[in-house]
């Protein structure tokens, strides 16, 4: 079994909004302030710097404030974290399913010789 990994929890968290994942395209293409992350989405300020605090504390992005700008920018590890967990559990599943695979043709043989 993949080893738990509490801030895994934060990130699926981040990713499950819409929104956030909207953030995060954006955010592919380089560092963005506030003011142009916000403007594509019709909501006040305070509900989209939710939003911002939410990646944040998932560790997707991180901020750096110059005067008063504050500018995101994305950190892709634990994005990669989240990557691999992911991985990991696709590489069970299909090993599972090879298994059942192997098992029920298995079946299959056995049952047509005994016929």
């Amino acid at each position: 079994m993949t080893n738990y990994q509490p801030n895994l929890d934060h990130t699926f968290h981040a990713l499950a909004d819409a929104t956030r994942r909207r953030v995060l395209e954006r955010l592919m293409l380089g560092p963005a302030s506030v003011k142009d992350l916000a403007a594509p989405f019709q909501m006040a300020l305070p509900s989209f710097l939710q939003h911002m605090k939410v990646l944040e504390r998932s560790a997707l992005v991180r901020s750096v404030k110059n005067g008063r700008v504050r500018t995101f920018q994305i950190e892709p590890q634990q994005m990669q974290n989240a990557t691999h967990w992911l991985h990991a559990q696709l590489e069970m599943w299909e090993r599972r399913l090879d298994q059942l695979d192997a098992y029920l043709k298995e079946l299959a043989t056995a049952e047509g010789e005994n016929e």
